[in-house]
């Protein structure tokens, strides 16, 4: 299975019906699962990812891993000039023993709708240790989600 790093269509067309809502206090609930690139399902996990569960057998499994991987703290969006944006504290797995390739960012409460999918451009390892998954800065240039 190839990861390709995008946001996911259906999250697009979903932002068009108020489905997603990322207020930090009162918002839906987003979690992040981690996948491997040796998955079994075939096709591409991508831009046509809609839901978590379709995943299924491809995400990463280890020791202190749970599968849906772990909620994500939202950061209540905004605007700089004409760009608004919205981003995540990192996300630390502790203590796990386990190797991802990719990740899935997902809606919790709106059914476990996709949002979008990160390549890590290679395997990630973690034995006994913390695996961090580390947010850019949010801002107008480069916070995760950028609507231009």
């Amino acid at each position: 299975m190839a990861i390709t790093q995008a946001m996911c269509t259906s999250f697009k067309v979903e932002l068009m019906t108020a489905t997603h809502n990322f207020t930090n206090t009162t918002g839906d609930a987003f979690n992040i699962a981690l996948f491997r690139a040796t998955a079994s399902i075939v096709g591409t996990f991508g831009a046509a990812t809609t839901n978590y569960s379709d995943m299924g057998a491809d995400e990463a499994s280890g020791t202190n891993y749970s599968a849906g991987g772990q909620a994500l703290t939202n950061v209540t969006p905004t605007s700089s000039g004409t760009t608004a944006y919205t981003d995540f504290a990192d996300e630390v797995f502790t203590n796990v023993t386990i190797t991802a390739s990719g990740a899935l960012i997902y809606n919790d409460t709106q059914g476990n709708r996709a949002v979008a999918v990160f390549n890590f451009g290679a395997d990630k390892t973690a034995t006994a240790g913390d695996m961090t998954i580390i947010f850019p800065t949010a801002d107008a240039s480069n916070a995760i989600i950028r609507l231009v």
